[in-house]
């Protein structure tokens, strides 16, 4: 039996790069960084200042006054998202009621400030002073329910927690529960609030560009003075329906959720090494679940953070999978210019691929100077490209042994 086709027919970005997609896209496209000093919290003490900051991101635009006092900024962002999404769809006046529409969220940091305060006041003055509006904040699915609540959606609702690649499994997700025809449409994609606790774990961790003592602060996937990521924060979302259901209320389609693959390799924590087998697999199950062959990918959005180890590796990756057609794929790195955004990274890239394929151009990787003899490819260093753009391949690789790839299309009727 033929599988259901998923399309996209609604986006919405809340990002360092712009509150509305359009602008979101042309930042991209002109190589704008969004990555700026810290303004959220102090960072006086850490050797790393900046971040992927939203600027003057305010929810009442998007939610009213009422009921916001005591929702935190990460619940904040994906609700405001939801609301953009589904106006964007053209689904406000309720086309999908009740539990014909649902919520996915990718969404694994999601609690984590609320926590931190949370169990600092109940340590601090005891469980009987802590104000108990702020413990529904703490529970991890609080962004998925928070959105649900506003836009008024009752079916499915669930959240993904897999790290980085949550937003690419979300969506993954959401695909399949489509395709059982338990809902007509899902709200999907990813959030991540940009927070003191994890600036400060991933800072310690020296993880984070210069966190390191005489090392560049600088976000530059690929290049050789690349030493660690900048965080980010954004709430990325699309619409998800059937082909069948987007046609008959004559929606409009930006684009095709072609295949996916997944693999998680737990050899990873012995060495960084295995990942690459876990990497090849996910992309490979992407293309053959859409039916592709390795000359019908037409650019590859990649994961590449600004890792000195990872970057490298992606690009190995690639090369074995694709051989000698490797160097004639344009490859590109949308976070070095919105940092790591966590969950959300792989539904911003799915909304970068489908304006690329809206377009026929694809973003830049910014900061692209100083070549690697490891990290080889055409990055499409510095400046956008025109290029016909059919099919896009997205990787999403966990530090911890998640590997997801979507393949976003062009919509062919």
């Amino acid at each position: 039996m033929e599988k259901a086709r998923i399309v996209i027919t609604g986006v919405s970005v809340i990002s360092p790069l712009g509150s509305d997609k359009d602008v979101f896209w042309k930042n991209l496209t002109e190589g704008v960084s969004g990555i700026k000093p810290v303004t959220l919290f102090d960072v006086s003490k850490f050797n790393s200042k900046q971040a992927g900051e939203i600027s003057d991101f305010d929810a009442k635009i998007y939610l009213g006054q009422k009921g916001i006092r005591h929702i935190d900024r990460t619940s904040l962002l994906v609700s405001s998202g939801t609301v953009l999404a589904i106006k964007d769809a053209n689904l406000e006046n309720n086309t999908y009621s009740g539990d014909e529409l649902g919520i996915v969220v990718g969404s694994t940091y999601g609690s984590i400030d609320s926590i931190s305060s949370f169990d600092f006041q109940s340590l601090r003055e005891g469980p009987s002073y802590v104000n108990p509006m702020d413990f529904p904040n703490t529970v991890l699915n609080a962004p998925a329910s928070r959105a649900s609540i506003f836009c008024k959606a009752t079916g499915l609702n669930t959240t993904i927690s897999n790290g980085v690649t949550s937003g690419i499994d979300a969506i993954i997700y959401a695909s399949d529960f489509l395709r059982m025809g338990r809902v007509k449409a899902v709200v999907v994609g990813g959030v991540h609030g940009l927070t003191h606790d994890i600036f400060w774990g991933s800072h310690n961790s020296k993880i984070l560009a210069g966190s390191k003592n005489g090392t560049l602060e600088i976000c530059a996937p690929f290049d050789k003075r690349r030493n660690g990521m900048i965080i980010g924060e954004a709430s990325a979302l699309v619409i998800l329906e059937t082909l069948e259901d987007a046609l008959k209320r004559n929606a409009h389609i930006y684009a095709e959720v072609k295949g996916y693959g997944t693999a998680f390799e737990p050899k990873m924590a012995v060495s960084k090494e295995y990942q690459i087998d876990g990497n090849k697999r996910a992309i490979m199950n992407a293309i053959s679940d859409a039916n592709l062959t390795l000359h019908d990918i037409s650019y590859i959005s990649a994961n590449a953070y600004s890792g000195v180890h990872g970057d490298a590796l992606e690009t190995k990756v690639i090369k074995e999978v694709f051989g000698m057609r490797a160097k004639l794929i344009p490859v590109s790195a949308i976070k070095s210019m919105t940092g790591e955004c966590f969950d959300a990274s792989g539904a911003l890239q799915t909304i970068a691929a489908l304006m690329s394929i809206k377009t026929h151009t694809i973003p830049p990787t910014i900061n692209y100077k100083e070549l690697d003899v490891e990290c080889d490819l055409d990055y499409v260093p510095n400046n956008c490209r025109a290029v016909p753009v059919k099919n896009v391949l997205i990787n999403s690789f966990s530090r911890l042994g998640n590997n997801s790839s979507l393949i976003i299309s062009k919509y062919k009727p």
